[in-house]
């Protein structure tokens, strides 16, 4: 199982984050030793800022490379809300070294994301959410996304061999912002929650 990410694929978070939207999709990986499968996630001891990045999810049914738009949407099969864990001052650090930042986003328990659902034809509108408690912390739809569904899923296809088992983050909306040790965060996709994570001093 591999975890490719996308970045800056929502306008506004790209504008927090004091950059322009690209031009086409950028991608990242995380490994499989990232994926906080039990719901708990380590506060790391290498950040005083750890940040959730709530994002839409899709699972990779099916094998494909190298695929045009029109077939990509064949091979996701599921979706789901996840959190892609990011250690923001370490990332800024590396940023400014011109440094690839991977040590700030693909540590272990970075990645998590619940139950899968499926793609239901009107995923684009339907909210996904992020709460602490009963506050909700981050908001977002499918239909804000600067690139199509089957955009990214081709353009990861030219870079990486999908394979069943893959799983694809596909960028976040504005509204980030810091998690604490002992928080306990749930995600939902429309009225539906799909999970919990519990972070840990």
């Amino acid at each position: 199982m591999k975890i490719i990410c996308i970045a800056r694929s929502y306008p506004l978070h790209a504008a927090e984050m004091g950059t322009s939207p690209p031009q086409k999709p950028i991608f990242f990986l995380k490994p499989s030793t990232a994926w906080a499968a039990s719901g708990e996630v380590l506060y790391p001891p290498f950040t005083q800022r750890l940040e959730y990045e709530t994002e839409l999810v899709f699972r990779i049914a099916r094998s494909g490379r190298w695929l045009s738009p029109e077939k990509a949407q064949r091979v996701v099969d599921a979706l789901t809300v996840g959190i892609d864990f990011t250690a923001r001052d370490l990332q800024a650090e590396l940023k400014a070294q011109g440094l690839p930042w991977e040590m700030a986003k693909a540590f272990d328990h970075s990645a998590w994301w619940g139950a899968w659902l499926p793609i239901y034809p009107e995923w684009k509108d339907i909210p996904f959410q992020l709460y602490r408690g009963e506050t909700l912390l981050q908001i977002g739809y499918g239909r804000d996304l600067l690139f199509s569904l089957e955009e990214i899923v081709a353009a990861a296809s030219h870079y990486f061999t999908l394979e069943p088992g893959d799983v694809l983050f596909t960028g976040t909306p504005a509204g980030v912002g810091p998690v604490y040790p002992e928080d306990a965060l749930r995600a939902c996709f429309g009225e539906r929650e799909v999970g919990r994570v519990y972070v840990r001093s």
